[in-house]
């Protein structure tokens, strides 16, 4: 709960908060751990009951009489529309009000259509999915984008692979078919939150996630909670320079970015560049798993590289654990040992005493859950519920 001062009463909000946490979920209870009267904490568990956010039943333990109403959070009492955007494929998702996927589909689609394209069929899939469900049900919307989101307005800046969308404000072509707060953030930002909250929330309050797939990279989680950095560029590592690149010219103007040299993209080309019939990441891994040299000369390189950028960025950061996601290090167990080697030779002895290197274990979801929690930390916050009341609505079976 909020801190508040000894005249300062719990609000609405602040009650909602103890009730999802746990810390009170019978009304003596929150008047034990708020200090209001009787009559103040009815007033504020109607108003929750009401709108759907909370739910009781009477199978509390009893210490004499009748049992005491216990109060729960209703997680069925709204929902969340999610999308996690990525360069060829986008997973599209209806969550409840705890961040749980209820429903999802997901799609091929090249981003570099721009959104005149994409947009409408993310907005069209997402009532697909809505089709037998109340709309007034949705409480907020979370995305994420393959791209350097200024969060506040929802704009795209800068975009490792969809420079159509650059300078795009998405909140407002949402709203227009979803009247309901929109929130846009970087997609590997989603996928960190998402990953933190379902293995790691309570182990661990500071982990780096990296995304190796098409392009590269990097979510912060600090302290328990996303960094973003002044402007939204936190993370940014894929245009970090690396040493012995080659002199390849990166999307973004300069030379030897990681993100140019040891992602997916930069593997396919390496190969193509030899003369090998390569088309998709599926190809690769059909060398890799069939002991190509070659390919595996390509891998153990963008490893390499890989490796000496995190090393950099665990001295600064100094994680608890990095995790590697994304198609090329989900699937080639040589890009993580390759990055192990590098960082633990190359970081600090402090840094890496207790470090864990661990590939995703939440896969593809962790976008879609970390959109949902994206959303629900400012729409369920008790300023939030206090400044801007959610409307009524159906509470879903």
């Amino acid at each position: 709960m909020r801190r508040r001062s000894a005249a300062t009463l719990a609000t609405t909000g602040d009650v909602l908060q103890l009730i999802r946490s746990g810390e009170a979920v019978t009304r003596s209870e929150i008047g034990r751990v708020t200090g209001l009267s009787r009559p103040a904490v009815g007033l504020r568990v109607a108003e929750l009951l009401r709108r759907g956010l909370v739910v009781e039943d009477t199978e509390g333990p009893s210490t004499g009489g009748r049992p005491p109403a216990r109060l729960a959070f209703n997680a069925a009492g709204g929902l969340v529309l999610v999308a996690s955007l990525g360069a060829s494929r986008t997973q599209i998702g209806v969550c409840d009000l705890a961040g749980r996927v209820l429903d999802r589909t997901d799609l091929v689609i090249d981003v570099e259509e721009g959104p005149d394209v994409v947009m409408p069929l993310l907005l069209d899939t997402w009532e697909e999915l809505l089709a037998d469900r109340p709309v007034s049900l949705v409480r907020g919307v979370g995305m994420g984008v393959p791209a350097t989101v200024e969060f506040a307005a929802g704009r795209t800046e800068s975009a490792r692979v969809m420079a159509s969308w650059t300078g795009l404000a998405i909140p407002p072509i949402v709203a227009e078919r979803f009247p309901v707060p929109v929130f846009v953030d970087n997609d590997v930002n989603v996928i960190a939150i998402g990953e933190h909250h379902a293995v790691y929330a309570g182990e661990v309050d500071d982990l780096l996630f990296v995304k190796v797939s098409t392009r590269i990279g990097a979510g912060v989680i600090a302290g328990g909670r996303i960094l973003r950095g002044a402007l939204g560029a936190a993370g940014e590592i894929g245009h970090i320079p690396v040493r012995d690149g080659g002199g390849v010219l990166c999307r973004c103007g300069g030379y030897d970015c990681l993100d140019s040299v040891a992602s997916g993209t930069a593997i396919l080309r390496d190969l193509r560049a030899q003369g090998r019939d390569v088309s998709t990441l599926a190809d690769v891994v059909a060398l890799v798993r069939a002991g190509d040299a070659e390919t595996m000369a390509l891998v153990r390189r963008a490893a390499r590289m890989l490796g000496e950028v995190l090393a950099g960025a665990i001295n600064l950061l100094n994680p608890a654990v990095v995790v590697l996601g994304g198609d090329v290090a989900e699937t080639f167990q040589p890009m993580v040992s390759g990055v192990r080697e590098v960082v633990y030779r190359r970081s600090t002895a402090l840094a890496t005493r207790d470090l864990r290197i661990e590939r995703t274990r939440l896969g593809p979801e962790a976008g879609l859950t970390g959109c949902a929690l994206m959303v629900l930390d400012h729409i369920l916050s008790p300023e939030a519920i206090d400044e801007a009341p959610l409307p009524d609505a159906a509470v879903a079976p």
